[in-house]
């Protein structure tokens, strides 16, 4: 979590699916400009000129799937080649995830009003697909041969597999690009393009019957179907409650795959008395939607009120019992501990006091979560036994922002892939990955490159997104930090911004993904554009996915 002002909101988790098939996927399909035509639900295709074609049976199965698409109701031109973008799409359908309108174009050569915009940018986020050149996509190229073969590698999260054993597969093998070698050896293995006469024709363009019979062929595999099928768990989702009414909260919720809420309602006062902020509207409508209630103590931030309770046992156990009985007034899920700014000889008061409030709780039926910094080192997180915590507690939710803090005199991300992922590491290191929640920002910060520490300040993603639009405003995707850092000028003063938004919460996601762990929490609900649940929600299904 982060520090605002003298108070520490808790993180939300969103449990980011949405969708469970029963086939394998969606709405109708979308043709080049657009349109629905022959979709699923419409009934057996009756295309006329698929009759004589190879791959009458797959485009049949594809339609019905609301996969692809006829041109028209009775045509679906097996010879047309398909673009890059219509590809794309196709893509999205299959693997059953959903467009995302990136609030920051991933090309310049794309409109966020194109039908094909919220496909290209849920493949991009997930590194799918890549563009042409220098921030270019060309969606209205056709895709070729050996560009289709990296896609469904990628979508398959399979590996390249160098070998010199392609030239002894295709007798065109010198034609095909060095960096489409690997791809199009591992899609020769899995029997998804075989090419013909010995021949793989790596820059013809790839027709709609030939795509067909690809991503069919990938249903048709019971394993990837299986995965494609299945209904989505992807644990805890966490979401804070920060400057926003409860109306506000509500709402950002209902638009958000959040499943449990974290509302700033108690806190430590100077008396040893715990401020009840308690409200019935949120309570009541937690209840009804389903979701878990975590409302959030903290200590303000505050050292010596904080030590005073610490180091009393009969401050700690007067603490609990205020807790506990609110847990219980309230039926509350539970509780979500977030003291920072804690004095580090506080460490074994800390520790004991959470393991008196997480016996009490448990009495209750009601689970306890701990909000804490990364393990650097520093006197800022010594006040925490990470083990103990860790084997206390039911979850412990790492902040993995602020790598570079309000006030830093060196500006950089707030967030950046390698550190989230090296402070995620050291957290495992310590903590079981089954109570491990790991939250991610809905923030970013505007730095002066001229006076960080000073003329600089927390902003929200949209208005992230208002600055990169600005005249005159640069952006460049940054491949090892997975951000984007926008450059811009305001009042004469260089600014610039290490962006969170779609793409770069989708790395981080996905990097979650692999390890495992109990969930994600978000910091803080109302900060996001309306596309980052999308994205994160397709991050979490796509890692899902062991194919």
């Amino acid at each position: 979590m982060k520090i605002v002002n003298d108070n520490r909101a808790s993180r939300t988790f969103h449990p980011v699916w949405k969708i469970v098939l029963s086939g394998v996927i969606l709405f109708g399909s979308v043709i080049g400009n657009g349109s629905i035509v022959n979709g699923a639900g419409s009934g057996q295709p009756t295309f006329q000129d698929t009759s004589k074609s190879f791959a009458k049976e797959a485009i049949a199965r594809l339609v019905q799937k609301g996969i692809v698409a006829g041109t028209t109701e009775h045509t679906f031109e097996p010879k047309k080649a398909v673009t890059r973008a219509e590809f794309a799409s196709f893509a999205v359908r299959l693997l059953g995830l959903e467009p995302v309108s990136n609030n920051i174009k991933p090309f310049a050569d794309i409109s966020a009003k194109a039908w094909y915009y919220g496909n290209v940018a849920a493949m991009t986020n997930l590194s799918i697909l890549e563009g042409k050149g220098q921030n270019q996509f060309q969606p209205n190229a056709s895709i070729t041969r050996e560009e289709a073969a990296a896609l469904l590698v990628r979508m398959l999260k399979q590996h390249p597999v160098a070998s010199d054993s392609i030239y002894n597969t295709y007798v065109d093998a010198a034609d095909i690009s060095s960096w489409a070698l690997p791809y199009v050896q591992k899609v020769h293995q899995l029997g998804l393009m075989r090419g013909s006469s010995g021949m793989f024709r790596p820059a013809d363009q790839v027709t709609r019957e030939e795509a067909a019979v690809m991503l069919d062929s990938i249903l048709q595999n019971n394993t990837w179907a299986t995965q494609i099928q299945r209904k989505q768990d992807h644990g805890i989702q966490l979401g804070w409650q920060y400057n926003s009414s409860t109306a506000e909260f509500i709402r950002q919720v209902d638009q958000s795959p959040v499943n449990t809420v974290v509302p700033r309602w108690f806190f430590l006062n100077q008396d040893m008395n715990v401020s009840d902020h308690a409200n019935a509207t949120l309570i009541s409508w937690a209840s009804a939607s389903g979701r878990a209630l975590w409302p959030m103590l903290g200590n303000r931030s505050n050292k010596e009120m904080t030590h005073q309770m610490l180091s009393s046992s009969a401050n700690r156990e007067a603490v609990v019992n205020q807790v506990s009985a609110y847990v219980k007034k309230y039926k509350l899920g539970g509780i979500n501990v977030d003291f920072e700014n804690v004095d580090p000889v506080d460490r074994e008061g800390f520790t004991a006091f959470v393991t008196s409030l997480t016996k009490s709780l448990h009495t209750l039926g009601a689970v306890v979560s701990v909000d804490v910094s990364p393990n650097l080192g520093s006197d800022w997180t010594a006040a925490f036994d990470y083990v103990k915590l860790g084997a206390i507690s039911d979850y412990m939710v790492l902040m993995s922002y602020e790598e570079h803090w309000n006030g830093d005199p060196k500006p950089g991300s707030v967030a950046s892939l390698p550190w989230v992922d090296r402070a995620l590491t050291k957290m495992l290191s310590e903590v079981p990955r089954t109570k491990t929640i790991l939250a991610l920002p809905l923030y970013t910060r505007d730095w002066s490159t001229v006076n960080p520490a000073t003329a600089s300040w927390d902003i929200t993603l949209g208005e992230q997104g208002v600055r990169a639009l600005a005249s005159g405003s640069l952006r460049n995707w940054d491949t090892q930090l997975k951000q984007y850092i926008i450059n811009y000028t305001s009042n004469s003063v260089a600014r610039a911004i290490w962006a969170e938004e779609s793409r770069s919460l989708s790395a981080k996601v996905r990097m979650s993904g692999e390890r495992n762990i109990a969930g994600l929490a978000y910091w803080y609900m109302g900060g996001e554009t309306a596309d980052v649940w999308n994205a994160i929600t397709n991050a979490m299904r796509f890692e899902s996915y062991q194919f």
